[in-house]
């Protein structure tokens, strides 16, 4: 069994060339339109729940937010450490126009360069799977990845939808995780592959050094 055990808030930044230098810990970036539940499922995932903070009013937070994490595998008992990444909302927000461009264009750059990013996870709301804009960002994540870097799509308030509904929006997207912040329910199973994922490119990055 893996689990966090522990998390706590880095630092924000406005854009990629403010963000935290952490050449030697992998990044996990969590994106989702807004009012998706990607705060809920942050405290969900690191049983914190004041770590991120969910926003009254949707699309408000504009800045990158860093959140140290540790894993922890009970069986080998071994710790490992990565970065959560907390990427403001997207294709809500009451700005100005200026202002939104800037933004998404911050959010743009900061997906295509940073290199330290290992895992894309695009969170989408079970009830509402076929936007644009989600098809829109799933299509750059696909047209901007590198070879070391992985996406998981997760649908999001699955309890939302009865079980009928379920089998048919797994039937359309095997690939695609479903997670309930509010029960609990997919949790586990969404740590244990961002932990795998960060200990296979861990083991990889070792290889090439011994090379």
């Amino acid at each position: 069994m893996v689990e966090i055990v522990d998390a706590k808030f880095v630092t924000s930044a406005p854009n990629v060339g403010a963000a935290p230098e952490s050449d030697l810990q992998d990044e996990v970036v969590f994106m989702a339109r807004s009012n998706v539940g990607k705060s809920s499922l942050l405290n969900a995932l690191t049983n914190h729940k004041g770590l991120a903070k969910v926003s009254s009013t949707p699309g408000k937070t504009r800045l990158i937010n860093y959140f140290d994490v540790t894993f922890l595998d009970r069986d080998s008992a071994q710790k490992s450490m990565a970065k959560f990444v907390d990427l403001p909302g997207f294709g809500y927000a009451k700005v100005s126009k200026s202002i939104k461009h800037d933004w998404e264009k911050n959010l743009t750059d900061y997906v295509a360069n940073r290199e330290q990013i290992k895992i894309f996870i695009h969170l989408i709301d079970c009830r509402h799977p076929h936007l644009e804009i989600d098809t829109s960002v799933s299509g750059f994540l696909f047209d901007n990845i590198r070879k070391n870097q992985h996406i998981i799509q997760i649908f999001t308030k699955i309890d939302k939808l009865n079980q009928k509904e379920q089998n048919k929006l797994k039937k359309e997207f095997p690939q695609a995780l479903m997670v309930s912040s509010s029960k609990k329910r997919g949790t586990l199973k969404i740590i244990k592959i961002i932990h795998d994922i960060l200990q296979e490119n861990q083991e990889n990055r070792e290889e090439m050094d011994e090379d």
